[in-house]
């Protein structure tokens, strides 16, 4: 897709997720929710739409830790590597333990933008698989990177991402917190 063509799709993308919101769809409620004006998020960037590789992993069952101690089981999927402005990084892709063949992953992950710049409890990313000759691909789309709902309220049970997924350099890309 070209840049334009991104743009407007992202542009797009995010605009339905604010209405999904204003419309009491998702976390927000109350006053938070009265005084709506659509989530902050950082200008798309191409760039960080990464279609790579994916090294799968021996498929064990991990436990996410969560903010609420209720105990998330997941699959280590696989792994991917990724060439980021600041240095080469490695993040770990988890399934469902109940999906064999998931066609999406779940990548909750940190970076050093988290607690100054987005959530400090980190982000989200759902990327879909595809295969290839040589095995499977993973499109990690940074500007759909999202905050997990306890960013936005209480009652919520979020997994926190493992330290393995806490990279060292900012992803500025995909929703941010406010600007003051």
């Amino acid at each position: 897709m070209s840049g334009a063509g991104y743009a407007k799709a992202l542009a797009d993308f995010r605009r339905r997720k604010d209405e999904h919101f204003r419309a009491g769809r998702g976390p927000l409620s109350g006053a938070v929710l009265q005084g709506f004006r659509g989530l902050s998020y950082y200008p798309p960037d191409p760039a960080w739409a990464l279609t790579v590789p994916v090294e799968r992993a021996d498929g064990a069952e991990v436990t996410l830790g969560t903010n609420t101690g209720e105990p998330r089981v997941m699959v280590r999927f696989g792994t991917v590597r990724l060439d980021l402005p600041g240095g080469p990084q490695i993040l770990t892709l988890y399934a469902s333990p109940s999906d064999a063949a998931p066609e999406r992953v779940f990548v909750p992950f940190r970076d050093a933008t988290s607690g100054t710049e987005t959530y400090g409890a980190g982000r989200y990313l759902d990327a879909p698989l595809t295969p290839t000759p040589e095995g499977l691909n993973a499109q990690l789309d940074f500007n759909l990177a999202y905050h997990p709902y306890c960013a936005y309220g209480e009652g919520w049970t979020c997994p926190l991402p493992p330290r393995e997924n806490w990279l060292t350099v900012p992803v500025r890309a995909g929703e941010r917190l406010p600007e003051e």
